[in-house]
């Protein structure tokens, strides 16, 4: 009887029987003479948004909103120990979802040799200088941010020696999917112009055959694979730094988009301790079998592990490894493989997915795709259309990532077979990545790039994954608003993929409702309602109210998860 307690108690911290975790007043009708619950804190003088229109006061008990509405409304759950909070008209709308992020890994960068976005060579290579005088002699420097674009020559192995020739370096370029190596770096992993190239990964050799020290998608584990993993503690510790930077933003609940076991028991370390004050979905590494078969062990309150990361393809960048439909524009690899990456690379065969997404899905599993070509999407949603074949629909929303580029045939498919989009903001208006993709596929399907709107428009479920730290920020009133502009923050400049503008209702609604949808907990979440739990946010601007150009602007004075307050601005 134990074990199966134990088991019960562990599906239901993972939020797998979620209606068990709201207090049952707010679940089952009461009898009529049933005595209100008595507010624990009721909010007042607010601009609160909700479904149904602007509302003014707002009740929460045991972490549940019970009232919401004006002060009448909430008149029968004040007692004389319930907390005010007065707000002076400020806005209160529901707490924010980032549907990709990689936490652990943004911790850990604050300590790492990063270089800022747009660098030149000589800029880039003096950050690395400075990070090599400062390191112990043989310890790895690791970090990263450059891009081709900016560099404005090509990354060698002979430009990071002259600056570190005795310490070893991989850094990864800002789309993440790209590794530079010096020599030392190489040396360790045993890569010479004998080494043949990894399954799914390219290392980049010059005209003699000799490695660069770029190394394409999976070749750059052949290196990070030596450099010692961090800690259980130190992953922690990297997790509440970037959990508290989230908080700041107004994010309640997010997917971490890649999770090991040091990830998972980084959590469940910080879980034990009372500090995981955020919701978490952990997606786990889908080729971690010995991971996925003990997946429950890692359960805790406010961290589900059940979400799986398969990688479907690299990103349509000058290495060519995002697999396209149609010909990269481009030819740049002429010197070895020009016709293998003449449509980027598709990293698993579509029988295999097939088969591994309708087995993960018979398990309780949503999946996370990795797919930022248009044929990777396609072999995504192929895979989700014959798990509905076979399984029917298991209520898992399972999640095609990045979509950079969509075929308009695939966008309509994906409401009838109950598959979701997560698009990435940051990379929807113009940023330094944007140079290297516009050379690689052309200003034709630069039109169409990252089509948030034709998803709508077909009825898809869409939900917005940051992909932090990837990426610079993890702030979310950014990408909100510039899914309305399509321009930099503040506006001016070019719009990039215009046509996929949307409004600022839809912006808020697939950070909000839908993304708590897609994360199978839309009945808990996602809007402020009478029986939600009360995961709120107060700004200190009514972002309806000021011109779209400032919603970057935005500050967050408060954020709460359950009722609890989590963040508060100083």
């Amino acid at each position: 009887m134990r074990g199966w307690t134990m088991h019960f108690k562990r599906l239901l911290l993972a939020g797998i029987v979620p209606l068990l975790a709201v207090p049952a007043h707010a679940q089952f009708n009461q009898p009529n003479d049933y005595p209100p619950p008595s507010a624990d804190l009721v909010i007042e003088d607010a601009k609160i948004y909700t479904p149904d229109g602007w509302a003014t006061t707002m009740a929460i008990a045991d972490g549940v909103i019970v009232a919401v509405g004006s002060d009448g409304d909430i008149a029968p759950f004040r007692t004389v120990s319930t907390m005010v909070l007065d707000l002076d008209g400020r806005m209160v709308m529901p707490g924010l979802h980032d549907m990709h992020v990689h936490p652990m890994g943004a911790g850990m960068a604050q300590s790492a040799c990063d270089i800022p976005h747009g660098s030149d060579a000589e800029a880039a290579l003096a950050v690395v200088r400075e990070c090599a005088e400062a390191a112990e002699p043989g310890a790895w420097i690791t970090g990263g941010g450059y891009d081709n674009n900016s560099l404005g020559v090509p990354p060698t192995r002979e430009l990071l020696d002259q600056v570190s020739p005795d310490n070893p370096v991989l850094l990864r370029d800002i789309s993440g999917h790209t590794a530079w190596a010096n020599s030392p770096a190489l040396a360790i992993a045993g890569i010479d112009s004998s080494t043949r190239d990894p399954e799914g990964g390219i290392i980049e050799r010059n005209a003699s055959g000799e490695p660069t020290g770029v190394l394409r998608e999976s070749a750059g584990s052949l290196v990070s694979g030596r450099i010692p993993e961090p800690s259980v503690e130190e992953g922690a510790a990297a997790l509440a730094w970037s959990l508290g930077e989230m908080a700041s933003f107004g994010i309640t609940a997010f997917d971490d988009a890649g999770v090991s076991e040091t990830t998972a028991r980084a959590y469940d370390l910080l879980a034990d301790r009372g500090d995981l004050d955020l919701r978490v979905r952990g997606c786990l590494w889908g080729g971690d079998q010995s991971l996925l078969g003990r997946h429950m062990e890692f359960a805790r309150e406010n961290f589900s592990p059940t979400c799986v990361k398969l990688v479907l393809d690299g990103v349509p960048t000058d290495g060519h490894t995002a697999a396209m439909v149609e010909p990269y524009v481009d030819a740049g690899h002429a010197q070895h493989d020009q016709t293998a990456r003449e449509r980027g690379l598709l990293l698993v065969p579509q029988d295999e997915l097939n088969n591994q997404v309708a087995e993960l899905d018979r398990r309780g599993f949503t999946v996370k795709f990795h797919a930022a070509g248009d044929a990777a999407v396609r072999a995504g949603l192929d895979a989700i259309e014959h798990t509905r074949e076979v399984n029917g629909f298991s209520g898992q929303y399972h999640n095609v990532g990045h979509n950079s580029f969509v075929q308009m045939s695939d966008i309509g498919r994906a409401r009838d077979m109950f598959a979701s989009f997560e698009f990435s903001p940051y990379i929807w208006y113009p940023s330094p990545i944007i140079g290297d993709i516009r050379r690689a596929v052309g200003e034709e399907r630069m039109e169409r790039w990252i089509p948030v709107k034709d998803a709508l428009d077909a009825g898809a479920l869409v939900v917005p994954g940051s992909d932090w730290s990837v990426v610079p920020s993890v702030n979310p009133w950014i990408a909100i608003e510039t899914l309305v502009t399509r321009q930099v923050p503040g506006g001016g400049g070019e719009m990039l993929g215009a046509q996929e503008r949307i409004t600022l209702d839809q912006a808020v609604d697939i950070f909000t409702r839908t993304s708590a949808q897609q994360m199978n907990f839309g009945h808990a979440t996602g809007t402020i309602e009478t029986g939600k739990l009360a995961d709120i946010i107060v700004l200190d601007q009514n972002i309806f109210d000021v011109p779209i150009t400032e919603v970057h602007e935005t500050k967050v004075l408060m954020t709460f998860v359950g009722g609890e307050m989590v963040y508060k601005a100083e």
